[in-house]
Formats: C-alpha cells, structure tokens, sequence
C-alpha cells in the first residue's frame, strides 16, 4: 500500500471538490432558472449585508460576460460573469466557480470580511 503523502491527500481533496462542484453546478443551474431561461431575481440581507440579483435592463451599465444579469451588494454593482460551463464568477470571487448569481453574491460577502464593495473603475478607498 503507498504511503499517504502530503500530495496524495491534496490531489485526492481536489478531485473529490472537483466532482462535488461539476455535480452541484449541474442540479443548481437546472433549478435555478428564471422565466426566460436565466436566474431568477433575489434579494435578501446575507450575513449583514443586502444582496439583490435580478435581470439587467437593456439600457445603462452592461456586461458582456454577465449574461445580462445585474447583483448589487448594498446597492453597489458586482460585476458577475457567467462561464461556459454555467457556473458563475465575480470580481471578488474570481478563481472560485459558484452555481448561481445568488452564490456569487454570498461568496463575495464572504470575502469582503464587512469590507465595503468598491465599484469597478473607482480608485480604492484610502486607509
């Protein structure tokens, strides 16, 4: 029997998220779909902070990866961007796929530690 090794037990960790993730993104974009095909619209206070989803307008601020979907984190954008697998990844978030805009938005909270969400373009806040 090989001997568990640092590396085996990471690879080992890394293929079982993989699978749980391609599993969850597949049941949660299947479930998660609007009237049009597309997420449906949310809004709820996660962990503190009032996160809204919803179908972009036509007019004002568009994304072309955002699928023409809209999530704000306190009233300020996050830039989310769908990918080809369906899944879902913001600004904050980036290296971590989500199901859905909502998750997204939930990691994004997460993220930001109470932070407030900077809107893309805007110089950072000095300390």
């Amino acid at each position: 029997m090989p001997e568990l090794t640092r590396r085996r037990a990471l690879g080992a960790a890394a293929a079982l998220a993989a699978a749980a993730g391609a599993q969850t993104v597949a049941v949660a974009s299947a479930a998660d779909t609007g009237h049009h095909g597309g997420p449906e619209a949310f809004d709820e206070v996660y962990r503190g902070r009032r996160i809204t989803g919803r179908a972009a307008g036509g007019g004002g601020h568009h994304h072309e990866h955002g699928a023409g979907y809209a999530v704000f984190i306190d009233g300020v954008e996050l830039h989310v961007m769908q990918n080809a697998d369906g899944s879902w990844i913001s600004v904050v978030s980036h290296y971590d796929p989500v199901p859905n805009p909502r998750a997204a938005a939930r990691a994004a909270v997460v993220e930001l530690q109470g932070a407030p969400l900077v809107p893309l373009g805007m110089p950072m806040p000095q300390q």
